[in-house]
């Protein structure tokens, strides 16, 4: 990406997210004193003096750990020191340095990166200054004392990276980046898709359901636009979420689906739609985010003449309300037609976000009503006066009537499906708000 970029490494339970949710404002990456909880690289945004730039949360590091998702994790934070502009090495002030410091600041001296060194957890600066000197050791720099709990020594910190920061380039303003979210239930492959998007293991990948806990966003770029990819944590039943910090995740899943334009719902072809499938389905249509549906392992499943159209008809039998959504179906193992879906994205975010003229709207409208005339009731004739749009995302509609008691639901749905149809409105839910003439 065009805007410099920092990744905060350090050994488990430094307060790496407590520092990086301090830096990008919100609470973004999770916070819990269990060490291990950030697992994946967790993406954030910021500015410091006019420039814009990203922050990486990485999990903690173990350099001697056999441990699969440890070793992974170090994979994780390799990957994140190799993009980054500027290193912040994030150590505990009240441990003094430890042997796995000494080694991590070998390992990020190899990089041959800028590196701000950070010693968190100076809450009494008076009482920590002298702990502070022990830190000149790891042969890094100066080190900066700071408290990411109570905002001490932050601005100082900000403005070390801030000199570290390459030239400025034209290319670093805002463009037209699509948001996309990767949700589901645990284990459909979510990862997989992003990886194999990525051509690199972005997110931690295992057998292990649960084990992506944060949402993770990946910025990509090809032929057909720009993308932030939302790797979420798959989201279980309420009944099966009994970990504190699996809550967090799927608080965080559904937060990545609020803030994307566009959500991938991916579906194991196996199991074929389950229940939760149809749950997590309704909370991305409820948020009016243009939807595409993606059955991942097709390549798995056994087939015959016709096994395409009808897995379709069973999907939108189980998800009446997204008969609206394109299917796609793939293979994030192989990338049997991931490429497919660029041009699927592109389509339904511009869908998402149209607008169309009242002139042509409403010259739409008074055709669908001269061939389904509108419904009556005890002799009165519902009258359609005037339709407008009032907003995009999704594409919302105000339509004018003389008594909205005559408005039934089964005449909104075939004025929707008119739109629809008229303006191939793929992927993008339609919201419909009926007002009375004399309403404000």
């Amino acid at each position: 990406m065009a805007k410099p970029t920092v990744a905060i490494i350090g050994k488990p339970n430094v307060g790496k997210s407590t520092f990086f949710n301090y830096i990008i404002g919100k609470r973004l990456s999770i916070v819990e004193d269990t060490p291990g909880v950030t697992r994946d690289r967790v993406y954030g945004e910021t500015d410091w003096r006019g420039r814009n730039f990203t922050v990486i949360d990485t999990g903690g590091i173990e350099p001697e750990s056999d441990d699969i998702i440890l070793s992974q994790m170090r994979e994780q934070a390799n990957i994140a020191m190799n993009i980054a502009d500027v290193i912040i090495f994030l150590v505990d002030i009240t441990q003094g340095v430890t042997a796995t410091d000494a080694e991590i600041s070998m390992m990020l001296k190899k990089s041959k990166k800028p590196i701000v060194l950070v010693c968190n957890k100076a809450d009494n600066h008076g009482k920590t200054t002298d702990d502070i000197y022990e830190f000149y050791n790891l042969g890094i720099g100066t080190p900066y004392p700071v408290s990411s709990t109570n905002a001490l020594g932050i601005g100082d910190v900000l403005d070390a990276i801030y000199e570290h920061f390459p030239p400025k380039s034209e290319e670093e303003e805002k463009t037209d980046i699509i948001n996309v979210a990767i949700i589901g239930k645990p284990n459909v492959g979510k990862s997989s898709l992003v990886n194999k998007i990525l051509g690199e293991n972005r997110a931690i990948v295992s057998e292990i359901a649960g084990t992506t806990r944060d949402s993770i966003d990946s910025y990509f770029e090809n032929e057909t636009g720009k993308y932030n990819f939302i790797d979420t944590a798959g989201i279980r039943r309420k009944s099966k979420v009994s970990e504190r910090i699996e809550k967090f995740s799927v608080m965080r899943s559904l937060l990545a689906v609020e803030r994307s334009d566009v959500c991938i719902l991916m579906i194991d072809a196996v199991e074929g739609v389950t229940d939760q499938d149809a749950k997590i389905a309704g909370e991305a249509h409820e948020a009016g985010k243009g939807i595409i549906i993606a059955i991942n392992k097709w390549d798995v499943l056994e087939k015959e003449t016709g096994t395409l159209e009808k897995y379709k008809k069973q999907v939108y039998g189980k998800l009446a309300y997204l008969t609206y959504a394109p299917i796609v179906f793939i293979s994030a193992k192989t990338g049997q037609r991931v490429d497919k879906i660029f041009d699927i994205i592109q389509t339904v975010a511009s869908n998402n976000s149209i607008r169309i003229a009242t002139s042509t709207l409403n010259q739409v409208i008074n055709e669908a009503i001269s061939v389904v005339q509108p419904p009556t009731d005890k002799g009165k004739r519902l009258k359609i006066l005037y339709v407008t749009q009032a907003t995009t995302k999704p594409p919302t509609f105000v339509i004018f009537v003389n008594s909205k008691d005559l408005f039934h639901f089964s005449y909104e749905r075939y004025l929707v499906n008119q739109i629809r149809s008229n303006f191939i409105l793929e992927g993008t839910p339609i919201r419909v708000i009926v007002r009375e003439r004399a309403e404000k």
